[in-house]
């Protein structure tokens, strides 16, 4: 029988061994196979996994972003009231001075001016917050990620301290210079309209639109300028040198301006102004609506437009707005500005730009 085999195999040699190398070249070639696919399913479960951390990492940041912005709208109203105190105005009104008429002169500029810096600082407030903590948050992804050393922190914790404390300047000489700017504005608007003249809910909305392009276009100067301080000045404190975190923050505070100046912030920015100015005419136009008894049938949106008010009185309407408007309660205004969706779209681009470590960027 093995003889049989043996001459048989001899005879057919070249097949057997073509058959071998067939069969053999097919085994080898399926568990290459095999190890492949498992190495690409390995991989695009490592893939997921990383991607659904990250977008979790990211949703938990833009939480954050909004509760900061929540919590920082007290201080951003005390800090305008301390500027622009009209109620020390009102309470002069109520001793009945001689000079009434140029207190309420006063009063109309300061009303109106701390109501549209309410409105402007707090986009301001919610878009630079946004561009901050996901410049942060994505340097953190990075620094969490497995396989990262921890003796190379992108962002040690000194930095974040030093880097996120720079939104104080919105609070203090970045407001001080908006207040200036809004302020001219306003009295180039109104400064020549008597207390006496009446303006209907689309006349005040031409107002403020004349204010806003002063401030917005005339000025020369961007609205991001108010919200960071020049470089120049960020290092002005550090005469007796630089750390390396000071270096690092540095960094940051660079990328942030870069940030700032983008064609995208703009466009963001303006989105958030139109949102925030729309809505507080909606808030003005409820004191210009008649009382329902006295409404025609007919009467529609358009009939806002056929009720005015005095000057003296639309003044506390504009002048009580900023509580409305700076409120740690969210009121529709703010939470237009913190769930409209270029806003989360530009944080969703920024967190990408600093999550993706700098060998996949290039």
């Amino acid at each position: 029988m093995f003889s049989s085999l043996w001459n048989f195999i001899k005879r057919h040699k070249k097949k057997v061994i073509f058959t071998g190398a067939v069969v053999g070249g097919v085994y080898f070639l399926g568990k290459y196979a095999q190890k492949k696919i498992q190495e690409v399913q390995e991989r695009e479960a490592s893939e997921y996994i990383a991607q659904a951390r990250r977008q979790f990492h990211f949703e938990s940041n833009q939480r954050t972003c909004n509760m900061t912005v929540l919590s920082m709208l007290p201080a951003l109203r005390d800090a305008i009231i301390n500027q622009l105190h009209s109620e020390s105005l009102t309470a002069l009104l109520k001793t009945k001075p001689a000079n009434k008429l140029e207190i309420w002169e006063d009063l109309k500029i300061i009303s109106f001016t701390r109501t549209m810096v309410a409105v402007y600082s707090t986009c301001m407030l919610v878009v630079l917050l946004r561009v901050q903590l996901n410049i942060i948050g994505g340097y953190l992804y990075l620094d969490n990620s497995v396989g990262k050393s921890v003796t190379t922190l992108l962002t040690p914790p000194g930095v974040q301290q030093q880097y996120l404390s720079s939104i104080q300047y919105l609070l203090g000489d970045g407001l001080t210079e908006l207040i200036r700017r809004v302020k001219a504005a306003v009295q180039n608007s109104l400064g020549g309209v008597p207390l006496k003249q009446s303006l209907s809910l689309l006349e005040l909305e031409q107002q403020l639109s004349w204010i806003r392009a002063e401030v917005e276009v005339d000025s020369g100067r961007p609205l991001s300028s108010y919200m960071l301080a020049d470089a120049e000045d960020a290092l002005a404190d550090q005469a007796c040198g630089l750390t390396e975190e000071d270096v690092v923050t540095i960094r940051l505070l660079n990328e942030t301006r870069d940030m700032l100046d983008s064609p995208d912030f703009s466009k963001v920015l303006s989105t958030c102004l139109n949102r925030a100015f729309s809505r507080l005419l909606d808030n003005l136009a409820e004191f210009f609506r008649l009382p329902a008894a006295d409404r025609p049938a007919s009467s529609g949106p358009d009939s806002l437009s056929a009720v005015s008010l005095p000057l003296a009185k639309i003044i506390p309407i504009i002048n009580g707005q900023i509580n409305t408007v700076c409120s740690e309660t969210p009121s529709l205004l703010v939470q237009e500005l913190l769930l409209n969706d270029q806003v989360k779209e530009f944080a969703a681009n920024v967190y990408e730009t600093f999550s993706t470590p700098l060998e996949l960027q290039k």
